[in-house]
């Protein structure tokens, strides 16, 4: 039976600080206070700002976030490598305005006609401009104007003024189908294409050897009859030129990637496909969610980037890290619900199906979200809150001693850094690190932890959670 591997990761960001306004939060809050608002817009980040933030680096997998500098990261130095970095790109807003008309179907958005040909101009200079439909872009060049003043529409700014695009609505009565949830999924749609498009490119991998790709977005792509009928992965897939593929998208609210990365492990070791793409694009509703708080302690708006992954699984080609599908963790129905037990679920009890204590785990991957971000709004450090409770729990089963609790965080935990969107965080974001850990020598094993709030949906007061363990292939022939 084929052993499935991670053959290759990317990892890419979106600028869209003139898209932060269409965050659920800010389009519902700033209405409400022009004063507020005028903060807001003014407390917006340049390019070069968001390119030189050290957690942005070590998202696209250029530093390690061990070797992030000391807190605050705001205002600090450049740490990095510049845009291109690690396995992939930090993206401007107005290429990325280019970017969803070049994946827009149904010519709903119009690009304002003074910036159109700038925007063309520069996504022909662009590394993937070979894999990008260009013609779109040229289609869509207009008076963008005209088109926001009509019933339902949307104004896409460049930053704080400039309008620069609007986006129709894709029904005139379909509230599945209105000009921000439309927004929303297309958006989900470019940025899980650009990290699938620089996976293909920068590993030199044929589009057409693809079988299958899964989306873990959090988005939900329907319409009245269907509001989350998905396969945004398929979309994904046609964009990418993968001709051969299908697929279709994983729901587990943030949990869902770690599911994704399972199922397609389990199609390869299955022999029913040889290679499946897992792909995860930016949450636009989640942009400005805690600006609040940001503004409050004097700090521009964070979250204003949109975050994507792409993860290429295989046959073991003999060196690449393996999946473990003997490692799963599963947070069951009739497990507990504090996160003490939800951490033993995932992270302990698959350890001990295999004979392995914490310390045989040389990275635990859990939520990554950066805390700079959440502390201002009150929601703490998480990742922090996660690696103490792993420690508490080695300590109580014997592995560790209470003054090897610092040390334990400290060398298998690292600070959070990724966006606020929860499915990115929840260790996806931090597969580049680990593939490049457990083949340069560095880790023998990661395992990777993600949590799900499935009581969000009014569904269930459950939460859930999946969690895999990835092994060196030199230590898996150990």
């Amino acid at each position: 039976m084929p052993i499935p591997v991670i053959s290759a990761t990317s990892a890419a960001l979106a600028h869209v600080p003139g898209l932060c306004r269409h965050g659920s939060k800010p389009s519902r809050e700033l209405p409400k206070n022009p004063e507020v608002e005028a903060q807001f817009l003014a407390a917006l980040r340049t390019f070069e700002q968001a390119v030189a933030y050290a957690p942005h680096q070590a998202y696209l997998g250029a530093i390690h976030p061990r070797d992030l500098p000391e807190r605050p990261w705001v205002g600090a130095a450049a740490n990095g490598e510049g845009r291109y970095a690690g396995v992939g790109e930090l993206m401007p807003e107005d290429e990325f305005l280019g970017l969803l008309a070049a994946v827009d179907d149904f010519g709903l958005v119009r690009l304002d006609a003074a910036q159109a040909e700038a925007i063309a101009e520069r996504l022909r200079r662009h590394p993937l401009a070979e894999h990008l439909d260009l013609e779109k872009v040229a289609a869509a060049a207009g008076d963008a104007e005209a088109v926001a003043a009509e019933p339902g529409a949307l104004e896409l700014h460049l930053g704080a003024d400039r309008l620069a695009a609007a986006v129709r609505r894709a029904h005139e009565s379909d509230a599945a189908l209105t000009a921000d949830v439309f927004l929303e999924n297309l958006a989900g749609k470019a940025t899980a294409t650009l990290a699938l498009l620089r996976l293909l490119a920068d590993n030199d991998i044929d589009p057409d050897s693809i079988d299958y790709v899964i989306g873990a977005g959090e988005e939900a792509i329907g319409d009245r009859y269907q509001r989350g009928g998905g396969n945004l992965a398929k979309s994904v897939a046609a964009a990418a030129g993968c001709a051969n593929a299908s697929g279709c998208d994983v729901k587990n609210f943030c949990a869902a990637p770690i599911p994704a990365l399972v199922i397609a492990s389990s199609l390869v070791a299955s022999g029913v496909f040889g290679r499946v793409a897992v792909v995860a694009g930016g949450s636009l509703p989640k942009v400005g969610m805690k600006f609040q708080g940001h503004l409050k302690h004097g700090l521009p708006v964070l979250e204003d980037v949109l975050g994507s992954s792409a993860v290429l699984v295989e046959a073991d080609d003999g060196r690449s890290p393996r999946v473990r599908l003997d490692s799963v963790g599963r947070h069951t129905v009739g497990a507990g619900s504090s996160n003490p037990k939800i951490i033993e679920a995932l992270s302990f009890a698959p350890l001990d199906r295999l004979g392995l204590g914490s310390l045989d785990v040389d990275d635990y991957a859990t939520e990554l979200h950066n805390p700079e971000i959440t502390e201002p709004q009150g929601s703490g450090n998480v990742p922090e809150r996660n690696y103490k409770t792993i420690a508490a729990l080695a300590l109580r089963r014997g592995e560790i001693g209470r003054s090897e609790m610092g040390e334990f965080v400290e060398q298998r935990g690292m600070p959070g850094y990724a966006p606020t969107q929860g499915h990115i965080a929840s260790a996806l974001c931090y597969m580049p690190h680990a593939r490049a850990r457990l083949m340069d020598g560095g880790a023998r094993r990661v395992q990777l932890i993600a949590k799900g709030s499935l009581f969000l949906g009014r569904m269930s007061e459950q939460s859930d959670g999946m969690s895999v363990l990835l092994e060196s292939n030199d230590e898996a022939e150990g």
